[in-house]
C-alpha cells in the first residue's frame, strides 16, 4: 500500500509541476497579445503572426493544465445531482464517469493525437500563413497533455475505488 500511495503522489507532483509549469504561458500569452495591440493601434502596423501564435499558446495552457485541474477537482461535475450523494456515493459515479466518459475520450485523444502529431513530425509541418511556423510541436502537446490527464484520472480512481471499497 506504501508502494501505491509513493506512485500516487508522483502522479500528483507530476500534475503539479506541469500545471504550475503552464501557467506562465498566459503571462506570455497577455505580452503577446499586448504587443499586438500597441503595434496595431498606436503604430498602425499590425503582426501576422500573433493570431497563430496566441492561439497555439492558449491551447498548450488549456491542455497541459489539464491533470492539474483533475487534480484540484477543478473539473466541473454535474452539481444539481452529484452534490446529493454521500462520500462513497460521489466515489462510485466517478468509478463509473471514468470508464464509460473518462477513459474512452482520453484514449482517442491519446490515439488520434499522437498519430497526428507523428505524421506531422515526419513532414516537419509547417502552417501555410504567411508566418509558416512550425506545426509539430504544438500537435504533441494534445497527446502529451491527454497522458497526463489520464495519469491523473487514473490515480483518482484508485482513490475513489479505496472510498468504495474500504471507505478510506
Amino acid at each position: 500500500m506504501e508502494r501505491l500511495e509513493k506512485v500516487l503522489g508522483l502522479i500528483d507532483s507530476l500534475s503539479e509541476w506541469t500545471g504550475k509549469a503552464v501557467s506562465f504561458l498566459i503571462a506570455v500569452l497577455a505580452l503577446v497579445v499586448g504587443y499586438e495591440v500597441v503595434m496595431r493601434y498606436a503604430f498602425d502596423r499590425p503582426t501576422v503572426w500573433v493570431h497563430e501564435a496566441s492561439a497555439m499558446l492558449f491551447g498548450t495552457f488549456i491542455i497541459m493544465g489539464g491533470a492539474y485541474t483533475l487534480r484540484y477537482s477543478g473539473h466541473v461535475p454535474m452539481d444539481m445531482i452529484y452534490n446529493k450523494f454521500s462520500r462513497k456515493g460521489k466515489a462510485i459515479m466517478d468509478v463509473i464517469t471514468f470508464f464509460l466518459l473518462m477513459l474512452p475520450f482520453v484514449g482517442v485523444l491519446i490515439w488520434k493525437g499522437a498519430g497526428a502529431a507523428y505524421a506531422s513530425t515526419l513532414i516537419l509541418e509547417r502552417d501555410s500563413t504567411q508566418w509558416g511556423p512550425l506545426l509539430f510541436p504544438f500537435k504533441w502537446m494534445l497527446p502529451i497533455g491527454a497522458f497526463l490527464l489520464l495519469l491523473q484520472a487514473l490515480a483518482k480512481l484508485v482513490r475513489d475505488l479505496a472510498i468504495v471499497f474500504k471507505g478510506e
